[in-house]
């Protein structure tokens, strides 16, 4: 088992994050809450570009590493486009929604793709949106059952936007570093602080965690493995406590600017709420994976029953 992206998927993001800076970079999604019928005309260009579209992460390995690349360089720049769910597409839809049971809603507003939809017991659904969206381009979905179980595409659904979540996590940590190294109090600034430096150290721990259990999880839906599904509830159940640690620690070492609009900080954790309230909350997708597991627990990396490279 290899624990990291390839060298064509790492260069394939860093290309994706220079693209999405020269088309506009922090600009993008503050032009898309202005006047959010422009969405798609702001994101779906560059995107288009890339050869995001031409990407099949269902159909090997390499093309899964690649999508899941492209979605954590969209996350660094709070892309405001579903990006995870359009790659994460099946032969019968142009995008795939993991819904909830009960109010199904997904970030979708102003897309108007054929959109397909699964619960995370397999049911299988066609969406659309119905009502005005809410902030973040949230928009409730009527769901039209279809045949079929969908089980088999829920891993690749909800990975790709725990990537999404992993690149507003890095520039999370990157924005607080440069803050705390330029703000000053007591006539030093704030990183020589030991109390600043265990924080920033607790939100590094939390964001690497979660980078290598979504590589894990990268490897697992990318093998088939029977655990493909447990592995990819298990690193949404790490994203989730992730950006919980990691948004309040760069909140408070901001202080009360990082809740205003000038900064950042304030539009990443803003977009970020979507991705971490759908389809469930922390609370309820950690009940879900405890009753799919029952009594005989993860394998994952901490099985024994895998070499590690990484």
């Amino acid at each position: 088992m290899i624990t990291d992206l390839g060298r064509e998927a790492k260069e394939y993001g860093h290309q994706a994050l220079r693209a999405i800076e020269a088309a506009g970079g922090d600009e993008l999604v503050q032009r898309a809450e202005a006047d959010p019928t422009a969405r798609e005309s702001l994101a779906a260009p560059v995107l288009a570009d890339l050869g995001a579209w031409e990407l099949e992460p269902r159909s090997d390995a390499d093309q899964l590493e690649a999508a899941s690349a492209l979605c954590r360089s969209a996350g660094y720049w709070a892309l405001p486009y579903p990006l995870a769910e359009r790659l994460s597409r099946t032969a019968d839809d142009d995008g795939l929604i993991v819904v909830a049971d009960t109010r199904p809603a997904g970030g979708v507003s102003g897309v108007e793709v054929n959109w397909g939809a699964v619960a995370l017991d397999g049911r299988r659904s066609r969406a659309s949106a119905v009502g005005e969206p809410e902030r973040a381009f949230v928009t409730r979905l009527a769901l039209t059952p279809t045949s079929g179980d969908a089980t088999a595409d829920l891993p690749v659904a909800l990975l790709l936007p725990c990537w999404t979540l992993l690149g507003m996590l890095d520039r999370a940590i990157e924005l607080t570093v440069a803050h705390v190294q330029l703000r000053q109090q007591f006539g030093q600034p704030l990183s020589g602080f030991q109390s600043v430096q265990f924080q920033l150290t607790d939100a590094e721990v939390e964001r690497a965690g979660l980078e290598m259990l979504a590589k894990y999880a990268t490897w697992s839906a990318a093998e088939g493995s029977d655990d493909a599904l447990d592995d990819a509830l298990s690193v949404r159940m790490a994203a989730l406590d992730a950006a919980e640690i990691v948004f309040r620690i760069t909140h408070q070492l901001h202080g009360a600017v990082g809740f205003c609009d000038e900064t950042t900080l304030s539009w990443l954790s803003r977009y970020s709420q979507p991705l971490r309230r759908l389809p469930l909350g922390i609370s309820a997708t950690r009940t879900h994976l405890t009753e799919r597991l029952g009594s005989r627990g993860l394998t994952g990396l901490y099985g024994g029953s895998h070499e590690v490279v990484s």
